[in-house]
C-alpha cells in the first residue's frame, strides 16, 4: 500500500477523531490550546506535532487551504475546522466549547 499524502494524512486524522489539534512542540500557542482541551477531559483528543512530521510544509500548506491559514495549532472539532489558540482558550474558559458535544460523546 502506498504512503498517504499529507492531504490524505490530515483528512484521515479529522474524520477520525472528535477533536485534532495540529500542533508544534515548541509553540507557546499551541500549549495553551493542548492545556486548555486538558482539563476537559475529552475522550477523543488527538495532539499531531508536526515539527517531528517529514512533511511539515505540505500539510501546513494544506491546513492553509482548509482554514487560510498555515500557523499553528489548528483545531477541528467533529470534522470541521474549529478555530487557533485564542478561540480554543476562549471558548473552553467560557464553557461554549462543550456545545459541540453531546452526553454520550464525553
Amino acid at each position: 500500500m502506498p504512503e498517504q499524502t499529507p492531504r490524505e494524512w490530515v483528512t484521515e486524522l479529522i474524520k477520525k477523531h472528535k477533536v485534532v489539534v495540529f500542533s508544534k512542540s515548541y509553540c507557546p500557542y499551541c500549549t495553551r490550546a493542548k492545556m486548555a482541551l486538558n482539563t476537559l477531559n475529552l475522550n477523543d483528543v488527538h495532539v499531531e506535532e508536526l515539527d517531528s512530521h517529514p512533511q511539515m510544509d505540505q500539510v501546513q500548506d494544506y491546513l492553509k487551504e482548509l482554514t487560510g491559514e498555515r500557523s499553528v495549532p489548528r483545531v477541528f472539532v467533529n470534522g470541521s475546522f474549529y478555530g487557533d489558540s485564542s478561540k480554543t482558550v476562549a471558548d473552553v474558559e467560557n464553557g461554549s466549547f462543550m456545545k459541540h458535544f453531546k452526553n454520550t460523546e464525553l
